[in-house]
């Protein structure tokens, strides 16, 4: 995979994630000819699957490995999801929210069509405010953007854990954020330049239909 050798994925365990996880099986068939093209592609009520190179960078800046519990905040149509849980592996588990059902019934098809799902959870919800999960998480993965910093998602972050999400304008480009909570959870954040992405939905998202 050419965003290996070019350096975009670092680590061979999210190489493997990614040629081991089907993409054309989570777009729609008018798009499985663009797959592999490094692009988003469109997947249905407004929302789109995030291109290959921002995938392997979200999962390089939170340094996902076995054992992690992940949350995310769009599942979309399951593909990152996918790509998660093959590099937590069975000892790590990946909860994902979406707040569209219809897209939530589809993606958990995807899962299971591509014999992924033993250690994904996808939960109906509004990710812009208080998480139904009394649980913390080694890392978060926000691919929708947000208006501003998620406080919510914040104190979901275990100590050491790091979060990732797109944070700024709806009509330009965002700043993409790495936040870290280190042990004594003092949080810090690293702006990683500018992405776009569509806009986070939901009582305190970027958008609120």
């Amino acid at each position: 995979m050419d965003l290996y050798f070019e350096g975009t994925i670092k680590r061979e365990i999210v190489l493997n994630a990614m040629l081991n996880v089907p993409r054309e099986e989570f777009v729609p068939e008018e798009y499985k000819a663009y797959a592999y093209e490094d692009i988003p592609i469109p997947i249905g009520e407004g929302q789109t699957v995030s291109a290959l190179h921002m995938v392997a960078l979200m999962c390089e800046l939170v340094e996902l490995k076995p054992g992690m519990k992940v949350l995310e905040i769009g599942t979309g149509s399951g593909y990152m999801a996918s790509v998660y849980s093959e590099i937590v592996g069975r000892s790590g588990h990946v909860y994902t929210l979406e707040i569209l059902p219809s897209l939530a019934k589809k993606a958990m098809k995807n899962i299971l069509k591509v014999n992924h799902g033993l250690n994904i959870d996808i939960i109906v919800a509004d990710g812009s405010i208080e998480l139904p999960l009394r649980i913390e998480f080694d890392a978060i993965i926000v691919t929708a953007s947000a208006p501003d910093l998620p406080e919510n998602l914040v104190k979901k972050l275990k100590k050491n854990g790091k979060m990732v999400v797109p944070v700024g304008s709806l009509s330009f480009y965002q700043n993409l954020i790495l936040v870290e909570k280190d042990e004594k959870e003092k949080v810090r954040t690293h702006n990683f330049g500018s992405v776009m992405f569509v806009p986070l939905k939901g009582l305190k998202g970027s958008s609120k239909t």
